[in-house]
């Protein structure tokens, strides 16, 4: 498992991405940004270098798992080229919906 930290300039953490290889595809496990730093590029960025990192291993493709109420969330994968699955799962009763992205 991989995690890249985004930090501010007085280098307090302001987002994480986790990420790691199973089976010559990529997962990222988790991404979370500060909610004052939403929207600022942060995620985008640590998405990118993630990617970038995941390219650099011989991945072709990329997935992550999310739930119904990040919306948000959903929609920023989206932007970036993740496409839903068909794949559902539970999650502490909630629905994990699966997200590929292809490179």
């Amino acid at each position: 498992m991989q995690v890249l930290v985004a930090t501010d300039i007085t280098n307090r953490v302001i987002g994480t991405i986790a990420y790691k290889v199973s089976n010559g595809e990529g997962h990222i496990r988790g991404m979370a940004v500060r909610p004052k730093h939403q929207g600022a590029g942060v995620a985008a960025a640590l998405l990118g270098q993630a990617e970038s990192d995941l390219r650099g291993l011989h991945c072709t493709s990329v997935r992550l798992d999310t739930t119904r109420p990040l919306n948000r969330a959903m929609r920023f994968y989206e932007r970036n080229g993740f496409r839903r699955t068909e794949e559902v799962a539970a999650f502490f009763g909630m629905e994990l919906l699966a997200y590929r992205k292809q490179f």
